[in-house]
């Protein structure tokens, strides 16, 4: 019996310790409930790819590396999108490019990243196009501009000027 327990105590090998990643800093964004991103593919004007996505206020993200696997060292929005928004970031030797349609838009939008991978080095388009749906999203409200109505033409007149009175007394001071 006392073999059974010395064999149980016997010390194995700690397992190799797992790269430590910090926590994505905008992991807590809320993502799309539709989001659906194509391989990025190569082209002569650069590189491209396209997106489905709602319109749900949540973000839908490509991630793009060099062909060593590292980040590119930095970034840049050519062009903004007409109908929402992106952010670019860096991460886990990844970099990622956040897209955000405006709340209940539908219809195409697109933008393109300027992707710099070292100093020096020849600058890469990225070419994003999005096909937005707004299915089951609500519309948010008009804004609601209060009333004010016009004064009317018989109630607002221009106070005519008076000329001070000057009083004079007919009796004098004694």
């Amino acid at each position: 019996m006392t073999g059974v327990l010395i064999a149980g105590c016997a010390h194995r090998p700690a397992p190799e310790p797992e790269a430590a990643i910090a926590p994505n800093p905008f992991g807590y964004l809320k993502r799309s409930a539709v989001c659906t991103v194509a391989p990025v593919v190569a082209g002569p004007a650069g590189r491209s790819t396209t997106m489905a996505v709602r319109s749900d206020d949540g973000l839908c993200t490509v991630a793009v590396s060099q062909p060593d696997g590292t980040a590119y060292a930095s970034f840049l929005l050519q062009t903004l999108p007409v109908n929402g928004k992106a952010f670019i970031y860096n991460y886990n030797n990844q970099t990622l490019v956040n897209y955000t349609a405006t709340t209940a838009y539908s219809g195409p939008d697109s933008f393109t990243v300027s992707l710099i991978p070292t100093a020096g080095g020849r600058r890469q388009s990225l070419q994003v196009t999005a096909m937005v749906d707004a299915t089951g999203v609500p519309r948010p409200a008009p804004a609601v501009v209060p009333y004010v109505a016009p004064p009317s033409a018989g109630t607002h007149k221009a106070a005519a000027k008076k000329k001070p009175k000057h009083h004079t007394s007919g009796s004098s001071a004694s």
